[in-house]
């Protein structure tokens, strides 16, 4: 029997003037819409979310729009000169996928099983097996999620493996964060008492290993030693507690196959368990991990955007996640054998870039990387033709740069099992690790490939444009502390008003907007209102190259976060790669410690602007599982359900103190920010900019 109406029992769903799915009236127990109407039938909505679709896709950008209007005037110089070569860039392809289909646009295409794939229209309300929106929509969501956590949780699975055998000796390597390894022990309950650190390092790598595989139901102990003890409490009240991040991952995609879990509401419950899985296995343990091994850097000032290619040297470009094997290509390169051997080949020497957060991962701890590129604008990297060595591991490396790679005759080598490219040389660990051992003779022999395909393009054309610019990197909690003695001077600026407050500012980038555009736009609507930024990861490429990680970047702010950043610190504070995010959550748990009051009632957001991936949807859900609402340019997969929409964007407001907020006018987005937060700071008692003296 049909539902007599579609909208009862809780707040009116409706779409905004682009398609974007909103709230239009408070939940109650209502007959009619906020204007009177009648509540929109199923199929009503059903025709509603359709239109909004079409809407929605026409904000999507052509190719010559993004070349318009993308900020950067080097993304526009390769942009040009790709269309002049003929070289095929992820905006052309995107152009060439319009129209975009509507029922994947809105989540309610099913393909889990042979009898479809189904899709819900006014004419078909169900699938074959009775599925209706809200479970497609929400099984969609859910598989999208644990897609992200399978994809951060073979990052954590490499690294604290890293960390682990690196402890028993087994990989060759220092572990460099010694006071890392100890002060994380402790806060796990781990013995650290005259005991050698190798030991203690090979102990929290077990406890992590075990929080990220473990089948038998035990004490999450990564969430039970870090996450503040009021969250911790709700999500126990929510039943949202993970097993593990496997056991999620495995659960995810059992409970969404065909005939398993019809009920949305449980879909999505095990959507929150797989972004508590995500936040505290994949990204908080990858980032203890590395930081103990690698140690946790410093602030440094490195070279960022394409002009800092340099011609005459043995470039060589890193891209990916993966930290192990990428640290020793980095070492072997800047050894004097190495330097040697490039010389000997007629070149001034080697020279490392970052694309994606390989890059991130290596400025601030070994220099001289030097970060160009997130993953959309890869190809055009390699149509400067500067490049003799490209080394890609995993996530985020599109298969299309092989295409550009042949073109300029850049040597591609693949390091990890889990990601081949066709026509790329694989050199790298076996699938069970069995040859961790060789990692230095592995790192050696890439390098080698890059000196040997220097010698063989000598003659190739380079285009290289000329903005490079500086960028402050490097901002963990142990330099805030270095830096103020505490949290306390950071909590009481935000306290005072000096700073409205803090925004951490990630994400992909999405060719469903003008490229980096929107992620400068809210940035600068921010930054005027004195809200300090964090960032980290393919966001923070356009804030780095376009001059926002400066320090003279501080005249951009309002007046009285520049005041506060005097005399040396950017309005915007580069964290790290992306697994970083655990850094920002860092940084926000420990004012939120300062001044004690829990997370959810402080001026915090979360914004991934132009979020493009499965990670991105986790990333965002995490900091909401902590109290911190999302802020984006563009919308999930969710239209066509009515009920996921209001889980997503009403519901958790009451449950985690917390919601998702969509608006493809980035201004808009970043207004609604400021107004949220000065929301936040009027319940406080705090000062707002219209009590400040």
């Amino acid at each position: 029997m049909a539902k007599e109406l579609f909208h009862t029992h809780r707040a009116l769903i409706g779409f905004d003037e682009h398609g974007i799915p909103t709230v239009i009236a408070p939940a109650h127990n209502h007959k009619t819409d906020g204007d009177g109407r009648p509540a929109p039938t199923e199929a009503e909505f059903t025709s509603d979310y359709r239109q909004a679709v079409a809407a929605y896709r026409k904000t999507f950008p052509s190719r010559q729009e993004v070349q318009e209007k993308t900020p950067d005037p080097a993304v526009r110089d390769l942009l040009s000169y790709a269309g002049e070569k003929g070289i095929e860039t992820p905006f052309d392809r995107f152009d060439l996928q319009k129209p975009h289909c509507t029922f994947g646009l809105a989540g309610t295409c099913c393909k889990v099983c042979n009898m479809g794939p189904c899709r819900i229209t006014e004419k078909s309300p169900r699938g074959v097996c009775g599925a209706d929106a809200d479970l497609i929509v929400a099984r969609n969501l859910l598989r999208s999620a644990a897609a992200g956590v399978a994809q951060h949780g073979i990052h954590a699975r490499e690294v604290i493996l890293s960390l682990k055998w690196a402890a028993q000796g087994k990989l060759d390597f220092p572990l460099i964060g010694k006071q890392k390894i100890r002060d994380t022990a402790a806060a796990f309950g781990i013995k650290t008492y005259r005991r050698p650190t190798r030991k203690i390092a090979e102990d929290l790598a077990d406890i992590l290993l075990q929080d990220l595989s473990r089948t038998e139901p035990e004490a999450y102990q990564t969430i039970s030693a870090c996450a503040p003890p009021e969250r911790q409490r709700i999500w126990k009240g929510l039943d949202i507690l993970p097993v593990s991040a496997y056991h999620e991952i495995a659960e995810a995609y059992h409970r969404t196959g065909c005939g398993v879990d019809g009920d949305w509401r449980n879909v999505m419950q095990q959507f929150l368990r797989c972004g508590l899985a995500f936040t505290f296995s994949t990204v908080l343990a990858s980032g203890i991990a590395t930081d103990c091994l690698f140690g946790v850097g410093d602030r440094v000032t490195s070279m960022t955007n394409v002009g800092a290619l340099k011609e005459g040297f043995v470039n060589i470009a890193v891209h990916g996640h993966l930290p192990t094997l990428v640290s020793a290509i980095v070492a072997a390169g800047q050894s004097e054998e190495y330097q040697a051997k490039a010389r000997e080949a007629g070149a001034r020497g080697i020279r490392f870039y970052g694309i994606c957060c390989s890059g991130l991962a290596a400025m601030y701890r070994y220099g001289g990387v030097i970060p160009l590129s997130n993953a959309v604008t890869a190809e055009l990297v390699l149509a400067t033709g500067a490049l003799d060595l490209w080394v890609a591991d995993v996530q985020d490396v599109f298969p299309a740069i092989m295409d550009v790679a042949d073109c300029f005759r850049t040597r591609v080598v693949t390091t990890s099992d889990s990601a081949r490219l066709p026509g790329a040389e694989h050199i790298a660990y076996d699938h069970h690790h069995s040859n961790i051992g060789e990692t230095e003779a592995i790192a050696g022999e890439i390098v080698d490939r890059a000196i040997e395909s220097f010698r063989n393009r000598k003659n190739v054309p380079r285009h290289i444009p000329e903005q490079e610019i500086e960028a402050e990197v490097g901002f963990s909690v142990e330099y805030i502390h270095r830096r103020f003695g505490s949290m306390r001077p950071l909590a009481q600026a935000l306290k005072d008003g000096r700073i409205l407050g803090i925004v951490n500012m990630v994400g992909c980038s999405n060719t469903k907007v003008p490229y980096e555009r929107d992620i400068v736009e809210v940035a600068e609507t921010l930054l005027k209102h004195n809200v300090l930024i964090l960032t980290n990861g393919c966001a923070s490429y356009p804030l780095m190259k376009l001059g926002y990680c400066r320090k003279d970047a501080r005249k951009l702010a309002g007046s009285t976060l520049s005041e506060f950043l005097k005399p040396d610190l950017p309005p915007v504070w580069h964290v790290g790669e992306c697994i970083d995010n655990a850094r920002s959550s860092g940084i926000f748990a420990g004012i939120a410690g300062e001044l004690e009051t829990p997370l959810r009632d402080l001026p915090f957001a979360f914004s991934s602007p132009e979020w493009g991936n499965e990670k991105g949807i986790d990333a965002a859900l995490g900091f909401r599982l902590m109290g911190i609402s999302s802020y984006h340019c563009v919308e999930a997969q969710i239209h066509g359900s009515a009920n996921v929409i209001h889980f997503l964007k009403e519901e958790t407001k009451t449950t985690l103190g917390s919601s998702m907020i969509v608006n493809v006018d980035p201004a808009a987005l970043g207004e609604q920010i400021v107004s949220d937060m000065l929301e936040k700071r009027k319940l406080l008692g705090w000062s707002t900019p219209e009590t400040l003296e």
